[in-house]
């Protein structure tokens, strides 16, 4: 089976062909292999409160265009400290319509910090949220939810990773994602969870609502 997945992000695309790629007879296709070009009207797809229909509205779009089994997931970071904030405004949490890229994550990591300036580390408790939605023609909507959970430290660390990735530091082995292996970010991260569950799914026919 030939699986859209439906983002523009060569790091997201990495790290979910390594977590897909055992399985049997699942061939992952990205928007540039498979022809789709970029359109205005993919900036409005992510209007939504909740990650789940983020992500289903993205999943809807693309599959609409293309008529293949399309994944898309919305993913980001919630911090206790800020009422689960940025939440599903994650990728745009820091002032600045014009960032893109490296610019944009550096941004918003300062914008973070600045926020949590000050507050102990009993404070900075926060969790990565990953939903991912599958569409496929003729059979049920498949769903996967995945979280890690960690702190936020009061510096960057690491330089792997992208997004929050080196301020998020899991509490396990005091490794921040962005000083993890990407098998070993994969093994742990919100993204991992809910593709595996994904796969585990496909794999089995089984069709879980909520993976944590």
């Amino acid at each position: 089976m030939e699986l859209l997945v439906a983002t523009r992000s060569a790091h997201k695309m990495h790290e979910i062909r390594r977590i897909m790629g055992e399985v049997p007879g699942l061939t992952l296709i990205g928007l540039t292999e498979a022809g789709v070009p970029y359109e205005a009207a993919e900036e409005g797809l992510e209007p939504y409160d909740t990650f789940e229909e983020n992500a289903r509205s993205k999943a809807r779009y693309f599959h609409e265009r293309t008529g293949l089994p399309t994944v898309a997931d919305d993913s980001g970071i919630e911090v206790d400290a800020l009422d689960g904030a940025p939440g599903v405004r994650s990728k745009r949490f820091a002032p600045g319509d014009d960032l893109k890229g490296l610019a944009r994550d550096l941004a918003n990591n300062e914008h973070l910090l600045s926020l949590l300036d000050g507050r102990p580390a009993e404070e900075r408790g926060a969790r990565y949220v990953c939903v991912a939605v599958l569409i496929h023609p003729g059979r049920p909507t498949l769903i996967t939810r995945g979280e890690a959970t960690g702190i936020i430290l009061e510096h960057p660390r690491g330089e792997a990773g992208f997004g929050y990735d080196p301020l998020f530091l899991d509490p396990d082995d005091g490794k921040t994602f962005a000083e993890l292996t990407q098998d070993e970010k994969n093994e742990r991260s919100h993204r991992g969870r809910a593709f595996r569950a994904l796969a585990e799914a496909l794999v089995s026919g089984s069709i879980p609502s909520e993976t944590r």
